[in-house]
């Protein structure tokens, strides 16, 4: 199974790839339409190593300067390149019921705004 990513990545040339079909083995389904690799999926091979490496380390930067020979700066260079990779932030959060309660305690916010808030 690895070399048939392995196989794919090459054929493809780290280019974004699309499926189209997904079969579900155990129920002999077959569903079609265009579905996006997941987040982690869309790595290259070797980042994909490097992160299998940093979970089975359980986030151990020395582990990983061990394992793979090289400095803890680069460790986190390195982290931190695939983190950018992925959304993890909502942009627009929603703001918390007890925050909410809070302004309004302290007479920031009206309660009109504060209802207004807490149903968006």
């Amino acid at each position: 199974m690895p070399q048939d990513w392995q196989q794919l990545t090459k054929l493809t040339g780290n280019r974004p790839v699309l499926v189209e079909r997904v079969r579900l083995e155990a129920e002999d389904t077959a569903i079609e339409g265009s579905f996006e690799l997941p987040p982690l999926a869309r790595l290259s091979g070797d980042d994909q190593i490097f992160v299998i490496a940093f979970l089975r380390s359980h986030g151990s930067i020395k582990e990983m300067e061990r394992v793979f020979g090289i400095s803890y700066p680069t460790v986190k260079n390195r982290l931190n390149r695939i983190a950018g990779q992925f959304e993890f932030v909502d942009t627009n959060p929603q703001p918390r019921q007890s925050e909410v309660l809070s302004q309004l305690q302290r007479g920031d916010i009206s309660a009109a705004e504060a209802i207004e808030r807490l149903s968006s």
